[in-house]
């Protein structure tokens, strides 16, 4: 497994990122320890969830399960950069109490505690604002995130779904009070969805931010949709985002020819798109969000996938990136 530096923090982090949210809504417990046992086994060593998976009655679920799969011992914890997020509301379904979500300092201060509890763990590696709050002050948010710093409880700080002037903004604030800031940014990141490179992976880059893409394969749509299609009927591996976009002549059209293009160098749909993020600037590595092993080795192979400059070019025709800004803007 290849190892990079995340942003500009000293942690060693694996090029490929085992995202948590399969696990308990779809994954069992069991299935989702041998899934991590693989995926630790393999090298990779960025864990990533949030408080909220789980979903619904089932918000911790997934944390808790990460918490039973520490307990086991073997060092995995000690082996684990853990990254989880806060923001979203873990009330009860329904229930209109204030300071349940957000990024309050009461509610930070609340969540990180029932974070710890879930995981098992007297630290967390990289606590992540899963959305950004325009409500909270950023000097009540960097006050929080300081005391938990200084108290032990985590490490770094990053950003989730933020704008290129949300990553400044709170820089610039956490500048002026002589906090670290924001060390990562996850953001939606894709061969079929662009918009990233225009501003967010910008400011990420100038800010020192390692930046960590979720979808990589666009909610399957660059997983050989349209051959699941063809091969196993027409609603097997089709559905949500992937859907929809089929629906679409032209984004259709789009889709085939490349399918076609990596049927003709021989590689796999979703192994090319996970490699394409990994030749991107700024790009730590993907998130992976597998619901078995095999799925696992399959992300695990594209890791070691090398594209070459005219399959490199040959995606740019297809899926063609908005271009540096601020030409990017121009008429």
């Amino acid at each position: 497994m290849e190892y990079t530096q995340l942003g500009r923090t000293g942690l060693k982090v694996s090029r490929l990122v085992l995202g948590t949210m399969n696990f308990g809504p779809v994954t069992d417990e069991a299935d989702s320890h041998t899934i991590m046992d693989a995926a630790l086994g393999a090298g990779v060593n960025l864990f990533d969830t949030a408080n909220v998976y789980g979903w619904g009655e089932n918000k911790g679920r997934t944390e808790e399960i990460l918490g039973s799969w520490f307990a086991q011992g073997g060092d995995r914890r000690e082996k684990v950069v853990l990254a989880t997020k806060v923001y979203g509301n873990m009330a009860g379904d329904g229930v209109p109490w204030p300071n349940q979500d957000k990024l309050s300092a009461l509610n930070i201060r609340r969540a990180v505690e029932g974070s710890l509890k879930r995981l098992g763990t007297d630290y967390i590696d990289l606590y992540q604002f899963h959305h950004i709050d325009r409500t909270t002050p950023w000097d009540e948010i960097w006050q929080a995130v300081d005391v938990l710093i200084q108290q032990g409880k985590i490490l770094y700080a990053g950003s989730s779904n933020f704008a290129g002037w949300n990553i400044a903004q709170a820089n610039e604030a956490a500048r002026r009070r002589s906090s670290y800031g924001l060390v990562s940014e996850q953001c939606l990141y894709n061969l079929a969805e662009r918009r990233a490179e225009m501003e967010v992976i910008p400011a990420a880059q100038a800010y020192g931010l390692g930046v960590i893409p979720w979808s990589p394969l666009h909610g399957g749509l660059l997983g050989g949709v349209i051959r699941k299609e063809r091969e196993g009927g027409a609603k097997r591996g089709v559905s949500g985002r992937s859907a929809d976009a089929l629906k679409n002549a032209k984004q259709r059209e789009q889709i085939q020819a490349y399918e076609d293009l990596v049927d003709k160098h021989g590689v796999q749909p979703g192994d090319v798109a996970l490699g394409w993020l990994l030749t991107r600037p700024g790009v730590t590595g993907p998130i992976v969000g597998p619901r078995t092993t095999e799925q696992l080795d399959s992300a695990l192979r594209a890791v070691e996938l090398e594209l070459s400059d005219e399959l490199l070019a040959s995606l740019d025709e297809i899926f063609p990136g908005p271009g540096p800004s601020p030409e990017a803007f121009a008429w």
